[in-house]
């Protein structure tokens, strides 16, 4: 089915850090070109803030003074607090919500989108499924009937925000509908390469999490950059391994190799929000739950999440000593183990075998 003749209507279903500043992208975007209708729906769940509604702090000071603070939106992003309103006749569906409230979201849109509408992911995270693996697209994809493409890569939001330099993944089933996403997104410092290896592309967003958490607790611990980098490449066999297991379609090693597999793991263990969390859960004695409230000011921690995913899909495959990483994650983060058996779990890491 095609899309509708006119200007294609774009609806961006989350308003956090990182909707935040793809807002900006893409209302910046579609002001010069004709394809896209040049008013952008943004899709905000309603606070209070020192008294004043967040939809309208964004819709007159155009600024998102909670999740995006001291960056300024183009006025033509509209921040709606009603959900089905805000995607009413979108073409264009962008998802970029945490994924715990994916299945909740997509039960209260459908039948509400046209049936020709298309969606991107910008969620990373995964779920569980009968056979195993369930990806945040999948759901998607089942609950609403239309085709959906995904976006991952190492872009730190507030960098992007500041139109610093990076690189992107799109993923996509239909190639035409990945590179009209890619029209939309692409700018001169935000630099978008478009592959056929959707699921790969996605797992490498969900997974790359976990491994920043087990980054972290080494940072927590002490150790330096030598033992982080064996994370990071151990993670990456163990994420390249999960991918190889769980995803129904190819996977290609390439893929990995794209700025959604290495390169946002590297930015992730270096500079990310499950790092930082991690390594303070190690100094700091709290719980994870008191240091999401304390450091991310609404945010949520996905990488402890997406292990707990992970490690029900393992154990129910009995493969729990084939991750031993994601494995130890999972352990301490809900387990009680103890951080410093994090390194063990290195030293004796089936790759060393």
């Amino acid at each position: 089915m095609a899309l509708s003749a006119g200007p294609l209507k774009v609806c961006i279903v989350g308003s956090g850090n990182w909707g935040s500043a793809v807002a900006r992208i893409i209302g910046n975007n579609v002001k010069h070109l004709q394809k896209f209708d040049p008013t952008v729906n943004m899709w905000v769940f309603e606070e209070d803030i020192n008294g004043r509604k967040l939809t309208e702090i964004i819709n007159t000071d155009h600024e998102n003074v909670k999740y995006l603070p001291g960056c300024k939106l183009p006025d033509n992003v509209v921040a709606i607090p009603d959900l089905r309103e805000a995607v009413q006749d979108a073409d264009l569906l962008v998802f970029v919500i945490p994924h715990q409230f994916i299945q909740q979201v997509c039960d209260e849109i459908t039948g509400h989108v046209p049936s020709t509408a298309l969606g991107i992911s910008l969620i990373k995270g995964i779920d569980q499924g009968p056979e195993g693996l369930k990806l945040i697209s999948d759901i998607i994809r089942e609950k609403m009937g239309i085709d959906i493409s995904v976006l991952m890569g190492a872009n730190i939001a507030n960098e992007v925000a500041a139109d610093k330099f990076c690189e992107t993944t799109i993923g996509c089933k239909v190639l035409e509908n990945g590179l009209l996403f890619k029209e939309l997104l692409q700018t001169p410092n935000f630099r978008i390469t478009v592959v056929d290896d959707a699921d790969a592309v996605e797992v490498c967003g969900a997974l790359k999490n976990v491994v920043a958490v087990g980054a972290g607790f080494c940072d927590g611990l002490g150790y330096g950059d030598n033992t982080k980098a064996a994370v990071i490449r151990l993670g990456l066999m163990e994420m390249i391994a999960f991918a190889k297991i769980f995803c129904t379609g190819q996977v290609s090693v390439a893929t990995f190799l794209e700025s959604c597999g290495i390169a946002d793991l590297i930015t992730t263990c270096y500079a990310g929000r499950n790092r930082r969390v991690a390594e303070a859960f190690v100094t700091s004695g709290k719980s994870l739950e008191e240091l999401e409230k304390e450091m991310l000011h609404g945010q949520k921690l996905q990488g402890p999440l997406t292990s707990a995913e992970v490690h029900q899909i393992l154990k129910k495959q009995e493969m729990l000593d084939k991750f031993p990483l994601f494995t130890a994650v999972y352990e301490i983060c809900y387990e009680g183990r103890p951080v410093a058996d994090i390194v063990s779990c290195l030293q004796n890491h089936p790759q060393h075998k």
